[in-house]
């Protein structure tokens, strides 16, 4: 059976056996602040394209399970249509790796509780393409930031679709959670 799109890790299951943990440790090693796997390890497994939502796809798993501390059983569930060995790695990877990462997302949230936003702006554009006369609508938001590091204040912007902004907050109101456990 293969896992429905859209379920956790479901691009997981293409890599081969024997890739598997060797993929998830590198991809906490990544979160950890160490070296992300590289593409061209895993370019005869998925493409450019899947590649990247592979790292984003794990990324966000460990993340959040650690972040919102979820217990095995809840883990596991969201890892049933996943073949047991994948599941397994899964599991193991995560047992063994979980502190790791709780201590990477406080790194995160300390660094980010260090600088101080300053001002913000923000605009909504609509992107428009054509392809023999069809036409794509889809809204993205503009972000503009000023943040206040060290003493000098710096200017980010970033564009996002409805998806990453959903995405951004999410994860935002996941490191909140962390930071009022830590209260």
């Amino acid at each position: 059976m293969e896992p429905e799109e859209g379920t956790p890790l479901w691009r997981l299951q293409k890599v081969p056996a024997e890739l598997g943990p060797q993929l998830l440790h590198k991809m906490i090693d990544g979160i950890c602040g160490r070296a992300y796997p590289l593409y061209q390890d895993y370019q005869s497994v998925w493409d450019s394209a899947e590649w990247i939502h592979v790292r984003e796809d794990i990324t966000t798993f460990f993340k959040d399970v650690v972040g919102k501390s979820l217990s095995d059983e809840e883990i596991s569930q969201q890892l049933s249509q996943l073949n047991s060995f994948h599941q397994e790695a899964v599991m193991k990877c995560l047992r063994s790796r979980k502190d790791e990462i709780k201590q990477a997302l406080l790194g995160e949230i300390v660094d980010i509780s260090s600088a101080q936003l300053q001002d913000f702006d923000w605009q909504l554009k609509l992107a428009l393409s054509s392809d023999k006369i069809a036409t794509l609508q889809m809204p993205l938001l503009t972000l503009h930031l000023d943040v206040k590091e060290k003493g000098a204040v710096k200017p980010y912007s970033v564009e996002m679709s409805k998806e990453e902004l959903q995405s951004l907050i999410e994860s935002l109101e996941a490191a909140n959670k962390v930071v009022m456990q830590l209260k």
